[in-house]
Order: structure tokens, then sequence, then C-alpha cells
């Protein structure tokens, strides 16, 4: 599932080619055709992203809500479309540029109040200006929860997946398994400020890259093997301590973390 820093990166490209301009608005495959109709030939006034939510507003109070879910993905193009291949949702084609939309888990309309709400159930998303990192960690501090496990509660911190959630987890020297509320304050800080750091160059670069060039197998711009400390290298070494990496699943989700660079306390 595509983690929160390539929604923003996404919001930002359809606010560049469709931004300001009228849009044209539909569904190739028909699942979507009474909500295109929707928002049809109207210009597209801003986009947003909340978590892993996108929303993009049209002329006349509609906003499209996308969720790309696991199969979910856009398609961006310049110049005429092509021919719709696939099962295509969403369509949407400007002057200068197209973008299709495949797969996704959700694909609405939205009025004020439904975005509000949509907002309203979301946590603190470190790419989001109006953020507040407090909040997060009011909530953090009442739980038993391993703070691994909380970080992937949407409604707690919105947008971080598996691959940041190890990796921020690391790089702090946190316990996944370390309940909330023994998470002090200036702990909890210091995560957040690496998210943001983090999540924030992702969107730059269209990637996630968490590791410093010390801890990197060569110089220059790093692999993907390269990329991370702990993510997708269960039983492999540590690059800084070189303990085995362990792994379990969490939630059904995928968690890793080296013992030793952090410990239990």
């Amino acid at each position: 599932m595509p983690e929160g820093h390539s929604v923003h990166r996404s919001a930002r490209d359809l606010l560049a080619r469709f931004g300001g301009g009228v849009v044209l608005v539909g569904s190739p495959q028909g699942r979507f055709a009474e909500g295109a109709a929707l928002l049809d030939e109207r210009a597209l006034v801003a986009t947003e992203a909340h978590g892993k939510h996108l929303l993009a507003r049209f002329e006349g109070g509609r906003t499209l809500h996308v969720h790309l879910g696991l199969y979910g993905r856009w398609t961006f193009g310049e110049g005429a479309p092509e021919a719709p291949r696939g099962q295509v949702r969403l369509r949407l084609e400007g002057e200068r540029a197209w973008a299709d939309l495949r797969g996704p888990t959700a694909c609405e309309v939205l009025d004020p109040a439904g975005v509000a709400a949509l907002h309203a159930r979301l946590g603190e998303d470190p790419l989001r200006p109006d953020a507040d990192p407090g909040a997060a960690h009011a909530r953090i501090s009442r739980s038993r929860v391993g703070v691994g496990a909380l970080l992937m509660q949407q409604e707690v911190v919105a947008g971080v997946g598996t691959t940041f959630r190890a990796e921020v987890l690391f790089r702090n020297g946190v316990d996944p398994f370390r309940p909330g509320r023994e998470l002090a304050r200036a702990e909890w800080d210091a995560v957040w400020a690496d998210l943001v750091r983090l999540m924030a160059a992702g969107v730059r670069a269209g990637r996630i890259v968490t590791t410093r060039p010390e801890h990197r197998s060569r110089r220059g711009s790093p692999s993907r093997a390269d990329s991370f400390y702990v993510y997708g290298r269960a039983g492999q070494p540590c690059r800084v301590c070189s303990t085995p990496v362990e792994a379990t699943l969490v939630a059904g989700r995928h968690l890793m973390w080296c013992p030793t660079c952090q410990p239990r306390k």
C-alpha cells in the first residue's frame, strides 16, 4: 500500500497538471460514471492529502476523494491521452495532460460535510502544516499498545506505513513493542521530527531512503538494497551493530527491528 509521501506527491502532481483549468472527467470502466458526471467540465481548484487519502476540490464545492488501497495506482501522461487500457476507474483530461486511476479502494465525490468528516476521523499527518504532534502524543501516551502498532493506526498518525514505521523507530532507538504510555514527550518529538524529515524527502525524491551515507555499501545515489536500515532486511546483519534484524507480524503487517539498537526498557 502506498505510504503518505506518495499520496502527497500525487496531489501535487494533479494540481500541477490540471489546477485552475477545466477538466474533462470520465469513467471508461463505468463504475464511477455517476460521480464523474458531477465533476465533468469543472475547474480543479485545489488538491491536498491527509495520510493516505487524496482530495481534489472542483469548483461548485464538490471534492474527489481517492484512497488507493493495496492495488490502486495513478498513471500520468502529457498531451492527448491514448485509448484506455484495462479497468480505468477514472480519467482526467486537461489541455496539456491526462491522468488515469486504476484499482482504488475508494473513489467518490464528497460534499464539504463529507470532507470535514474524513479529516475528523484521521490522525495527525507529518506532511500537513496543520498537524499537531502533541495531539498524537496525547493519544499514544494513554495507550498500553506498542508504539509500533500505534504508528500504523491512521486515526493516531496518518500516512505512516510499514516502511516509515520500521525505519523511524530504528533511527530513534525505540523498541516497537514498548507501550505508548511509556514513550516520553521528548522521545515522541524526536520521532515526529524524523518522520517529517523522512516523509518530506520522500515527496521530493519519489522514493523512501532512510539510511545515512556512512551506513551504505557505496557512494552516490543509494540503491534500493542500501535504502533501509531494517525494512525488508529480516535475518540480515544490522547496518550499525551487525545483530541479525528480527521480524514478525503485528496485526497482519510485517514489522522489523534490531533488538540491540532498539532495546527493551
